[in-house]
């Protein structure tokens, strides 16, 4: 997923989204998944990368990141694919 270029977010988990004007708060791991997937990475890396960073078994880290991903389509955070 490609989170759009213009996405503020801050090290403390503040994101802005200028397109909307909306603003939204998320937690250490949210931070996390958004900075992967703003340099990039695939969904299958930030996956792993969860994984490892947070010792998830891989269920629980599949199901998290794509509730999280959802979200992310939901309030127009994500670019279209």
């Amino acid at each position: 997923m490609n989170i759009r270029k213009n996405i503020a977010i801050s090290e403390n988990g503040f994101i802005f989204n200028p397109l909307t004007g909306d603003s939204f708060s998320v937690n250490q791991t949210g931070v996390f998944v958004l900075q992967q997937l703003k340099n990039g990475e695939s969904n299958e890396t930030v996956l792993k990368a969860l994984q490892d960073e947070y010792e998830l078994d891989a269920h629980t880290a599949e199901k998290d990141l794509n509730d999280f991903l959802d979200m992310l389509k939901s309030y127009q955070l994500s670019e279209n694919e």
